[in-house]
């Protein structure tokens, strides 16, 4: 239950502290125990990884000028603030300051493990969207994340650079699934804005009038600057540019003219047009649509990326295997080429799903990953595969899965891995060349 979430006790009495402890652990948490407030600064910080359960009354720094200094270090903190009868006021002051809750003495020890889930939820969910943010805003992670050595994929990466340099407006096209949200991240950060703000807006989401007023004003309606205003001197990028209406394509395209060159704010726009024999150019006015698509990105979908199929397939197995705590399951040589082969219309996303499910089925001992690629519409009928490729690329891609997969394991002892896979040493080796697979990558 409180995975990766620390409970910090704070009490003078030692037998309070224990008494906590001792239940809190056995709910399932990872407790510290401190005797003192200024004992307890010296281990918490702005990022601390958990919860604050303390005593009001306390010698030296009280329990309430502790609080302020935590909510000094962090204003999210959650602090459950222990108080004794007749301390009521000062409860409420601590509430008043940032306390999460309060309990009073003598307290019921399952309303403290209730309290303390609901805080270690709120504390997960405030440090995961933090690490979010700043993987937004750091370039170098977000291009690690953009996984694939195919040829579209290495063209990707270079054309992000460039025109994450360049600056200018830039649309962003594909199909659905393809991570056109993160590629728009990606060149904010890796250019000069990188460090601005990035605000981001679907056309698709609002009414034309509540999309006005988000996007031009009147300024400070609600204590919300308009889209426009807030992004100055960052990037304003606008999910499905083709659902903008007329009206505001007309607007945009003003606010677009009078900024001069070079543009005081950037705009990326992402087209997620998924009309049968339409294009973002049929549905936007042609001057607005030359403006933003003078710098344009199109990605590739899952199928044209040969063997990085099988990277992503084998980095999201583990990934969600260490999640759920189980061993990634094996992909034999038929899954490979089932996995090679599959249409993938929903594209990464879509591969995503289908590696979370095959950890689970391998979790429970049963099913295929087979069967995890039939059609969601046509009960227990195969998805139609593209059109099939050399035998020579499906044994490679195989191949090259086989050999990572097993560095991986073996945390790149070459001894275990030519053992487990009979080869030569000097075979290996070639192999790992041809593959670009090297030793350093697996320590």
């Amino acid at each position: 239950m409180g995975r990766g979430i620390k409970i910090a006790i704070v009490d003078d009495e030692q037998d309070m502290r224990q008494s906590i402890s001792q239940w809190l652990a056995l709910s399932g948490f990872d407790t510290d125990t401190f005797a003192s407030a200024e004992e307890a600064l010296k281990s918490i910080g702005a990022d601390y990884p958990g919860v604050i359960v303390s005593d009001i009354r306390m010698p030296g720094m009280d329990g309430m000028a502790f609080l302020k200094r935590l909510m000094s270090l962090d204003s999210n903190l959650p602090v459950i603030i222990i108080t004794g009868h007749g301390d009521v006021p000062m409860a409420v002051e601590a509430m008043r300051i940032g306390a999460y809750d309060f309990l009073e003495k003598p307290f019921n020890p399952d309303r403290m493990t209730e309290l303390a889930k609901r805080a270690a939820q709120t504390r997960r969910l405030t440090l995961d969207n933090r690490a979010l943010r700043r993987e937004l805003s750091d370039g170098t992670v977000l291009m690690k994340k953009l996984i694939g050595s195919s040829p579209v994929m290495e063209r990707l990466r270079e054309d992000i650079l460039d025109l994450g340099q360049a600056d200018g407006h830039v649309l962003i096209d594909g199909e659905t699934g393809t991570g056109k949200s993160l590629v728009a991240h990606a060149l904010h950060a890796v250019g000069p804005r990188a460090g601005r703000k990035f605000v981001q807006v679907s056309c698709a989401a609002f009414g034309e009038e509540e999309l006005a007023t988000k996007f031009f004003g009147p300024m400070g309606e609600g204590g919300d600057l308009p889209l426009v205003e807030e992004a100055r001197g960052g990037t304003l990028c606008l999910e499905d540019i083709e659902a903008l209406p007329q009206a505001l394509q007309a607007r945009l395209l003003t606010f677009i003219n009078e900024q001069g060159n070079p543009a005081e704010t950037r705009i990326i726009a992402v087209s997620n047009l998924q009309e049968q024999g339409k294009t973002c150019e049929d549905m936007l006015r042609p001057d607005l649509f030359y403006r933003l698509a003078a710098m344009k990105i199109t990605l590739p979908p899952l199928r044209a990326r040969g063997e990085d199929i099988l990277t992503l397939f084998t980095r999201l197995s583990e990934q969600f295997a260490e999640e759920y705590g189980c061993d990634t399951p094996e992909v034999s040589a038929q899954e490979a080429a089932q996995l090679l082969q599959a249409p993938w219309p929903g594209n990464v996303r879509q591969l995503i799903n289908v590696a979370e499910r095959a950890v689970l089925q391998n979790r429970r001992g049963s099913g295929t990953i087979a069967s995890l690629l039939m059609s969601d519409d046509e009960e227990a009928q195969p998805v139609m595969t593209t059109e099939g490729k050399p035998l020579k690329e499906y044994v490679e891609a195989f191949e090259r899965m086989l050999i990572d997969n097993t560095m991986r394991r073996h945390k790149g002892s070459i001894v275990n891995v030519m053992e487990e896979l009979c080869l030569p040493r000097r075979t290996l080796n070639e192999k790992m060349a041809k593959y670009g697979l090297s030793r350093s990558d697996y320590l």
